[in-house]
């Protein structure tokens, strides 16, 4: 009965969401106090007080018909015209509401834009390790993923092998910075390189690239580390934002696409995503989401209590002698595993610790770790961890947990 496209993402379903499922089942065995489930980016601090209020306020004041009726596909024109201004302030840009299309999350604006401009047969590039589901976004639209191998040194994009694997049906490049799942930030030499290469390419074949960039993490970025706004750096850049983790609001599925004047046949791209958005089933987002974004559009989480679990599990882990890249941004460490990762991640369990295997992401030998948990489950987990660490020799034993 079910499609055979449908077959393999079946079989194959998501390593993360298969990790979670598990965690509820050893949940129920154990108690969910003593397993330490470390597998989904599912944020942990609560949204922002006035996010409530805002819908408290809304319900309160706005007309029924624009609470919850219809509006253009792309969204309300006041919502979308708050939001660019809000970005024009932060980043110096130049956007209005009309590069704006709200969208279902980051993941729905993902699909509108490779829909509006894939066909059968067109490459997309992305950068191991990447979020698994890009592939199965650009397979929806009978596209092409070509993966360019991690830089395990620096987890910056390696930009020879990028050079290298762009051809004459390469149609578009995904990023995603702060990076899930390396939690690196892409520096601006590193979007100037990219850029310039990709104008250099679109000289050689006479085409035109889309850079995507897909960044629900830009608001999470530790030690003052800055995350520069892509579009500075290259003319033919949209950006995909989801609110799911700046306000702490995943489950609402609410954000945007940004498509600038600068990128090319723009005023097609902005009319043809439109209609995808309608097309693909979404039709808008949803209207008291976007009436609170208007009131909330500068608000943000607390970071502060991200950067408390990154400093302890980093610190900790280290200590106990696992090897790791300090997490610029976003929630999540990647550590490299003492042996197979689909074997250590399995190993983990028996202490119930779960993580996700770095072969998800295309960047074997690591696994994922979400921070995006209490305080206290960090703390709970510690032991299980230097257990770990002590049984594969990666520490002798020291003075004790701390």
């Amino acid at each position: 009965m079910i499609a055979d496209k449908m077959r393999p993402l079946v079989e194959n379903n998501s390593a993360i969401r298969a990790m979670f499922e598990e965690g509820k089942k050893m949940a129920a065995e154990y108690g969910a106090e003593n397993v330490y489930d470390f597998s989904l980016g599912n944020p942990n601090v609560p949204a922002p007080d006035a996010v409530k209020q805002a819908i408290l306020d809304i319900m309160n004041e706005e007309e029924s018909t624009m609470v919850h009726g219809y509006m253009s596909n792309a969204g309300f024109d006041d919502v979308r015209e708050g939001i660019a201004q809000s970005i024009n302030r932060r980043f110096g840009t130049h956007f209005h509401g009309g590069n704006l299309l709200m969208t279902v999350g980051a993941a729905s604006g993902l699909n509108v834009i490779l829909k509006t401009i894939l066909d059968p047969g067109d490459e997309v590039i992305v950068f191991a390790p990447y979020f698994m589901e890009y592939g199965s976004y650009v397979r929806n639209y009978d596209g092409v993923l070509t993966v360019v191998p991690p830089n395990t040194e620096t987890f910056q994009p390696n930009l020879l092998e990028f050079e290298s694997r762009i051809t004459n049906r390469t149609k578009a490049v995904i990023i995603n910075t702060p990076n899930n799942p390396t939690g690196v930030v892409y520096s601006s030499e590193t979007l100037r390189e990219i850029g310039a290469i990709l104008e250099r390419k679109e000289k050689e074949y006479g085409s035109s690239i889309l850079l995507i960039s897909d960044e629900p993490y830009r608001e999470l970025a530790y030690d003052g580390v800055e995350v520069p706004y892509v579009t500075l750096f290259y003319r033919n850049t949209v950006v995909c934002y989801s609110y799911s983790k700046s306000l702490s609001l995943p489950g609402e599925r609410i954000g945007y696409l940004v498509i600038p004047d600068e990128v090319e046949d723009s005023k097609a791209v902005i009319a043809a995503a439109s209609i995808s958005n309608r097309v693909l089933g979404c039709v808008n987002a949803p209207s008291l989401m976007q009436r609170v974004i208007l009131r909330c559009v500068d608000e943000k989480v607390n970071l502060s209590a991200y950067n408390k679990n990154r400093e302890l599990l980093y610190n900790r882990l280290t200590e106990y002698g696992f090897e790791c890249i300090k997490p610029e941004g976003a929630f999540y460490l990647f550590i490299k595993t003492p042996e197979d990762d689909k074997l250590f991640c399995e190993y983990c369990k028996k202490h119930r610790v779960l993580l996700v295997q770095g072969s998800a992401f295309a960047c074997p030998g690591y696994a994922r770790i979400a921070y995006c948990v209490s305080y206290e489950q960090i703390e709970r987990s510690l032991p299980a961890f230097h257990e770990i660490a002590q049984e594969y020799g990666l520490t002798a034993d020291r003075e004790g947990i701390r």
